[in-house]
Formats: structure tokens, C-alpha cells, sequence
């Protein structure tokens, strides 16, 4: 009897140990996970020794980089081969065909394929919502029942993580080829490498292929001074996401924003900074994490945020906040739209258009639309102000008392666009507004600090790290470098410590999983 429950519970334990390594809807693998932390040690031992075979170190993370795809959209990894496959092979006949016309409807072939599948998987339910509107405004008008009862029942479409970022990075690309600035890729495989990459694979940085795929065929070399860099880098991904970004976002802004009407005025904008601060850390907590792990691999990522509400201008903002998008759609939108070649008027617009799109990208309602329109909007003022005497288009070269003037300013003026960013409907962004300026009650304040008191503490502490002079982060991450070995992996083993303290028991998704 007793052998037979030792087998049963031998069975049990290796059938819930199989299933850690399936795919896990409820459960993605994040870099902040112990699964994760268990896998890639174990990658990482393996891949040391595969540093002199290049054709087998190449397969080895293609193939692991699948199964962390696999991990986070089950068997959609299949979608990612297609993708690479699909421009690989447009990316070899662009050159081969003779003719402008001939690589224009190859270049559009490319283009239909990945604006294609970034349609159906994340904006058919937005089109449709917005036809059934269209029918329902039509039946009204002509006094048409059919049309007027016609209902919207959201279709069952799963939406693969990080589609928005491999698809913008896969037909950068087959574009920079098609303007001649760079040649295809000999072998599929080096192309799938870059496609599927797992540090940027789900949440960028959008990687480009001028960039990235040189680094590819050379040995990889990890200095003493670039695991430094790297391990700094994890360590504060790890301290903004777990700590800073998952804390502040459960016990207390997921509740603001969920029901606003029940909090006070000075709640509701405690919220909307504490959104800011959280998705901040959360975004360039991941990158920090990607940009690490990838430099570990033997692999330069390039920046991705550089202290943004650091910025004195909205233009500036947009210089160090989410640096491989806002190129990206300046290389790839604004520029073919026109740029700033066609006068005043039409730049203004085209910064708009380019903005609008871009709140596009990030999820189908017009709440992103609305968002991008902000930014946008403002974008324009900026631009137009540059062009009165005496004014500095640098924050940088702005007196310190304008420069302060113009972060606070800028700051807020993100904050307001957050509002809709982040709200789940238009109708909770406008009684979040309502709150903030009808119902404020200021003495509150008193009361929200002793009643979320390490929270408060997070906060101040998060926002005095984001607006720390570059010369002091500069200095900490040359300590941290330069400590021995067994102090960074002492380091690193406290702050794991402390997430795991401070680890809530649901999963908190990276943020920008959803775009």
C-alpha cells in the first residue's frame, strides 16, 4: 500500500512539474519570474559552452527563444516563423527584381502581410465595433429597424504577445532593404535569430536589423566590465517592476482607476501620478531587463527610455521616452508622410497624423486614439513655438528657472494624456477629471499618507531615483561595476529577496504585453 501512494504521489509531482513547462494562459513567463530565473541558468550554462560554434549557438537560442515565445502565446510561436519566413524571402527578391515597380509591389506585399496580421489579431473586434455603430447612425437616420437592432458581440480572437513590436521590427527590415541601406540576410536561420530574439521578443526595444544582425556573426565576448553593466541593469529592471511598478499599481492605482467616483479629487491625481511613476518603471523596467539579459548573451541593445519626465518639452519627452518607438515612426511615418519638408502647416499635421497612429499601436479604442491626439496636438504647439524669436528648442539650453517651468509643465500634460491611456472606458477618464477638479479636498492628503504609508514612501523614493542627476546614476552603476563578483551576486540575491517579500500572488503582467 505504501508503494503504491509513493508512486501515485511520484506521479503527481512529476505530472505538476511537467505542466510548469507548458504554456500557461493565466501564467506567462516574465523575467521576474523564478521559472524564468531557473531556465535561463540553465540556457546560460549551455550557451558558454557553444560560444565557439556559431551555427549551433545560433540554432540553440533560436530554439530557445521559441519555447519563451511558446511560453507567453502557446503555439502562436508558429506565427513568428511565419513572419520571419514571409520576409526573408521578400527581403532576397526586392534586390533580384528589376524595376522600381516590381520591388514597390514586393515592398507592399511585405507591408500588407504585417499591417495585415497586426489587423486581424488586434483591431478586427475595433472595426467592427465601429461598423456596427456606423449601421446603428445609418438605421437611425433612415428610420431602418434591421439595421438599428443589430447588436456587437466581441469575436473570440486571441491576441499573440508582442505582435506589435516583432511585426514593426520585422518589416522595418524588408523597408531598409527596399531603400538600399541594407542587404538581405544570407541564411533564414540568422533571420529568424533576429525575429525571435527572446530579451526584446514580447515588449521591444524594436530592434533594427542594421543593428543587430552584424553583432550576430561575431564571437560573443562578455568583459568584466559589461557583466557589471549587465547585472545593474537586471538588478534595477527587477527593483522598478517588481517593487516599484506591480506595488504601486495592486494597492493602489488599480483601485483608483477602477472605481474614481469613490475616491476624492486629491486621490484620483495621487492615481494618475502613480500610473505615471508605474508604467514607467514597468516599460523601462523591462527594457533595462532585455537590455541586460541580451548584453549577457553577448548582444547590444540600444537605449530605450533616458529619465523622460526629466523632459523640459513634450518634444523632448518623446526624444527619451520609448526611444525604438518614437524612431521607429519617425523613420517609417513622419519622415514618408513628409516630415517638415512641405512648410509649417503640413508639419503639423503630419506630426499628428503620426501620433494618432501611434495611440493606434497601442490598442484598438479611441481612448489610445484620443491619447495620441494629445501628444500630437502638443507635439504641433511645440513646434510652433520654435519658431518665435528667443525661443530655446532645447531644454537643455533653457534658463534653469524656464527649464523647471517647462518639466512641471511637461509633466503634466503626459499625466492628462495617461488619464485616457489608462482608464478601461472614456466615461471613467471624465469622472476621474471630474473628481480632480470638482471634488478635490486637499486635506485629504493628511490621510492618504498615514493610511498608505509605504506606499507613499515608494512613491517619493521612485520619482527621487527617476529625477536623479545622470552624473549620480553614472557613478552608482560604475560602483556596482566595479564591485567584485561574489558583491554583485550578493546584491542581486537581495533585491530577488525583497521581490519575493514584496511579490503579490497574482502574476502582474508587463504592461506593454498588451500592445
Amino acid at each position: 500500500m505504501w508503494n503504491d501512494i509513493a508512486n501515485r504521489f511520484h506521479e503527481l509531482s512529476f505530472y505538476k512539474l511537467l505542466e510548469l513547462f507548458k504554456y500557461q494562459p493565466e501564467s506567462p513567463m516574465l523575467f521576474s519570474t523564478g521559472l524564468f530565473l531557473f531556465l535561463f541558468t540553465g540556457f546560460y550554462i549551455i550557451y558558454n559552452s557553444l560560444r565557439n560554434k556559431p551555427s549551433i549557438r545560433i540554432l540553440y537560442i533560436i530554439l530557445f527563444s521559441l519555447y519563451f515565445y511558446y511560453k507567453t502565446s502557446g503555439l502562436w510561436f508558429i506565427l513568428l516563423i511565419f513572419t520571419a519566413t514571409s520576409d526573408f524571402l521578400i527581403g532576397h527578391m526586392i534586390p533580384k527584381t528589376q524595376g522600381q515597380t516590381g520591388k514597390k509591389l514586393w515592398i507592399t506585399l511585405s507591408i500588407c502581410i504585417n499591417l495585415g496580421m497586426l489587423t486581424y489579431f488586434k483591431y478586427t473586434n475595433f472595426l467592427y465595433e465601429t461598423a456596427i455603430g456606423f449601421w446603428h447612425m445609418i438605421g437611425g437616420m433612415m428610420n431602418e429597424p434591421i439595421l438599428k437592432e443589430m447588436t456587437y458581440k466581441p469575436l473570440d480572437i486571441f491576441l499573440p504577445v508582442g505582435i506589435s513590436f516583432f511585426t514593426f521590427q520585422s518589416l522595418s527590415y524588408t523597408i531598409d532593404i527596399y531603400r538600399g541601406q541594407i542587404k538581405p540576410v544570407a541564411k533564414w536561420t540568422d533571420y529568424l535569430f533576429f525575429v525571435s530574439f527572446f530579451p526584446g521578443l514580447v515588449a521591444g526595444p524594436i530592434v533594427r536589423a542594421k543593428d543587430f544582425i552584424p553583432q550576430i556573426y561575431k564571437k560573443p565576448v562578455l568583459l568584466y566590465n559589461q557583466m557589471g553593466e549587465a547585472l545593474y541593469l537586471i538588478i534595477c529592471g527587477l527593483f522598478k517592476k517588481c517593487i516599484l511598478s506591480d506595488y504601486i499599481s495592486v494597492n493602489f492605482v488599480d483601485r483608483i482607476f477602477d472605481a474614481p467616483a469613490l475616491y476624492t479629487g486629491v486621490e484620483n491625481l495621487i492615481g494618475v501620478y502613480g500610473y505615471a511613476l508605474q508604467i514607467y518603471c514597468d516599460f523601462s523596467g523591462y527594457s533595462d531587463m532585455a537590455i541586460g539579459i541580451a548584453l549577457l548573451v553577448g548582444f547590444r541593445f540600444n537605449i530605450n527610455f533616458d529619465s523622460p519626465y526629466q523632459s523640459a518639452t513634450i518634444t523632448e519627452f518623446w526624444r527619451r521616452w520609448h526611444i525604438s518607438l518614437s524612431t521607429w515612426l519617425r523613420d517609417y511615418l513622419y519622415i514618408p508622410l513628409g516630415g517638415n519638408r512641405n512648410g509649417k502647416i503640413c508639419t503639423y499635421i503630419n506630426l499628428i497624423i503620426t501620433m494618432l497612429l501611434g495611440g493606434l499601436w497601442h490598442g484598438a479604442a479611441l481612448r489610445f486614439i484620443l491619447w495620441g491626439a494629445i501628444h500630437g496636438v502638443a507635439l504641433a504647439i511645440h513646434k510652433l513655438f520654435t519658431t518665435l524669436p528667443g525661443f530655446k528648442t532645447s531644454g537643455a539650453d533653457m534658463p534653469v528657472w524656464r527649464r523647471i517651468a517647462g518639466i512641471v509643465f511637461t509633466f503634466h500634460v503626459v499625466c492628462f494624456a495617461w488619464i485616457f491611456f489608462r482608464a478601461d472606458t472614456m466615461e471613467k477618464a471624465g469622472e476621474m477629471l471630474t473628481q480632480i477638479f470638482r471634488h478635490f479636498e486637499p486635506g485629504v492628503f493628511l490621510q492618504f499618507v498615514t493610511g498608505y504609508r509605504l506606499l507613499f514612501i515608494l512613491m517619493v523614493t521612485g520619482y527621487i531615483i527617476h529625477f536623479m542627476p545622470e552624473k549620480i546614476d553614472r557613478a552608482i552603476q560604475n560602483k556596482i561595476t566595479c564591485m567584485p563578483l561574489w558583491a554583485k551576486a550578493t546584491l542581486l540575491c537581495i533585491v530577488i529577496f525583497v521581490v519575493i517579500q514584496m511579490k503579490s500572488a497574482e502574476i502582474v503582467p508587463f504592461i506593454y504585453f498588451q500592445f
